[in-house]
């Protein structure tokens, strides 16, 4: 497979159309392989909840448009944020396991390369956090 122009249109492409702004594209080699590696193409105004993975760290790397991470305390406090997009100082990351994180896509057809290990699972709700009001 090779990773191009066209599929990552065609993934933004998809995103735009879906309610939640959001697609991902799989880049595992079958169902068998336990690992993540995706595309996720995003678009503004996509809900990213505040969120961890405790058993795993992500790497995430902006192929193309541009987002802004957050990084969180455990009350919810902002203790970091970055610009991240390709050809500058910030082109991703790699979150520790258990960093509580989220971001806020900035520009329209924003794809990312995002790998963690172990299968898919939905996050359970003590890996959102949910701050006071």
């Amino acid at each position: 497979m090779i990773v191009n122009t066209e599929l990552l249109d065609s993934i933004s492409e998809k995103a735009k159309e879906n309610p939640r702004l959001r697609q991902s594209f799989d880049l595992r080699n079958s169902e068998s392989d336990h690992s993540q590696r995706m595309l996720n193409a995003l678009e503004p105004g996509t809900v990213m909840p505040i969120h961890r993975h405790r058993n795993s760290s992500e790497t995430m790397i902006v192929v193309k448009g541009s987002l802004k991470e957050y990084f969180y305390d455990d009350h919810g406090n902002v203790i970091g944020e970055w610009v991240c997009a390709p050809n500058t100082d910030c082109i991703g990351f790699n979150i520790p396991a258990g960093q509580w994180h989220n971001l806020v896509c900035l520009e329209s057809g924003t794809v990312l390369f995002e790998s963690k290990d172990g299968p898919w699972s939905p996050l359970a709700d003590e890996d959102i956090l949910h701050p006071d009001c």
